[in-house]
């Protein structure tokens, strides 16, 4: 198998990736790091779990030249990812001038600012909060030269395509571009057509990271799937070796399931939308560091999440889509370790399963008969109705939950400027044109954020 050196990356950064315990390159690492030193454009299509990180960051940092002005740029599409891609940088520039930087939502802006001002080589940013940066002034894209759109699929998806487009215009065209996705569907192709210099395309099967995985499966009753988590929980969580995610499809399960498990005695915590970033950063450090094994999950976690000793997964709630369902499982079996994959599957999600079983070769394996649990579901059910989100395709993306009587209370005049400030109300309207002023307080219901950053 050839090596790191052999592949071209600096003797420095080759020293600091084996102190983390790396020796030899995955496949993806092998295909995609000779073709990045030559200069090529390249559209890597992988799995999570696979070493893709390394796979860019590792020929980046071979081609950068440690000066004080910024090289590279690194676009993802969540604050969990930033802070592993810069903390994985961090671990590699151990004996280099190198240094990095994640920009992202939820953190001081100006803290950011004085980072920046000291002068980095690499910026790992969320779309939003860099065009922050971009329209204050305090960071500037005229030297960038090596581009990376990570995870380009979720940006999509989030809405990002046209402040991707914004930032790319300010960059030099002959930039070098390596944009990574799980999927290519076609506004990827189209965006690699129109940015990117004869590509080359590299797929790594998703597979590769389903070999060390054990998948299986309980069809259960809604009703019955809390016992049955405290069933399968008590056996394995009593091992030291045992670092568990538990993934829920909305927030307040995963509260509630997380103040049940505590009162049945678990060392139990959980992640999702509603923590700011101290108390997310904080979680996930005691969980890396084991003060406790059982961490409760929305999908928030289940990209960017990068913790190399989990050893279980299990799907509480399937979720609705089968992507979302392998980056889930991508979590467990890092680095070559193996992982186990537990799901459980109610009726409305037979139709997702079975396109589950289709991707994965049907390596799903059916524990009912082995747990002795009996259920009357149909293999041939329809697709569970929108069951989270109910009002979600009715109304626009963005537009307002709140009814029209109310609405004058939250209306930001946002005609000024792109990313106006949160608080700039325009109340002459308003029945309360005094509300921060009086003291009074009083219910407003949903709460409209319009320049929050969706990172």
């Amino acid at each position: 198998m050839v090596s790191f050196e052999e592949l071209g990356i600096e003797k420095s950064i080759v020293k600091a990736l084996k102190e983390t315990g790396i020796e030899q390159p995955f496949p993806i690492q092998e295909s995609i790091i000779p073709l990045i030193l030559k200069g090529e454009d390249v559209i890597g299509r992988s799995n999570t779990g696979t070493g893709k990180t390394a796979a860019f960051v590792l020929p980046m940092l071979s081609k950068l030249n440690p000066k004080n002005f910024l090289q590279g740029l690194i676009l993802v599409p969540t604050r969990e990812l930033a802070i592993q891609i810069t903390s994985t940088i961090n671990q590699l520039v151990k004996y280099s001038n190198l240094r990095s930087v994640a920009i992202y939502g939820g953190q001081n802006f100006q803290m950011q600012r004085k980072i920046l001002n000291k002068g980095v080589n690499i910026v790992v940013a969320t779309p939003g909060r860099l065009l922050d940066h971009m329209n204050q002034g305090t960071i500037t894209l005229s030297k960038i030269n090596f581009l990376v759109l990570d995870e380009a699929d979720r940006m999509l998806d989030m809405g990002f395509i046209d402040d991707i487009k914004e930032i790319l215009s300010y960059i030099d065209s002959k930039k070098q571009i390596c944009l990574f996705s799980a999927t290519m569907p076609d506004s990827i192709m189209q965006l690699a057509k129109e940015q990117m210099h004869n590509p080359k395309q590299i797929s790594i099967e998703k597979t590769i990271s389903q070999a060390n995985i054990n998948q299986s499966y309980l069809m259960l009753y809604e009703k019955d799937k809390f016992q049955q988590l405290v069933s399968t929980l008590k056996p394995i969580s009593n091992n030291d070796e045992s670092h568990i995610i538990v993934f829920t499809a909305t927030k307040q399960r995963a509260r509630d399931l997380t103040y049940k498990l505590r009162n049945d005695d678990f060392y139990v915590d959980s992640i999702h939308g509603d923590l700011n970033q101290r108390q997310r950063e904080s979680t996930l450090s005691r969980f890396r560091n084991k003060k406790f094994n059982i961490l409760i999950a929305t999908d928030v976690a289940s990209r960017g999440l990068d913790i190399t000793t989990v050893s279980h997964i299990i799907n509480y709630d399937i979720p609705d889509d089968v992507e979302t369902y392998f980056h889930r499982i991508g979590r467990t079996a890092r680095a070559g370790a193996n992982g186990t994959a537990l799901s459980f599957v109610s009726q409305h999600d037979m139709f997702t399963l079975r396109k589950i079983q289709n991707i994965a070769a049907n390596s799903l394996k059916n524990l009912n008969t082995e747990y002795g649990i009996e259920v009357d579901f149909k293999f041939n059910s329809a697709p569970r109705p929108n069951r989270f989100r109910s009002n979600y395709g009715r109304r626009g993306y963005s537009q307002s939950r709140v009814p029209g009587e109310q609405r004058s209370r939250n209306n930001y005049d946002n005609s000024s400027s792109r990313y106006p400030s949160r608080n700039n109300y325009d109340n002459s309207s308003s029945r309360y044109p005094s509300r921060r002023l009086s003291g009074i307080t009083r219910p407003l219901g949903r709460r409209n954020n319009y320049n929050r950053d969706s990172d």
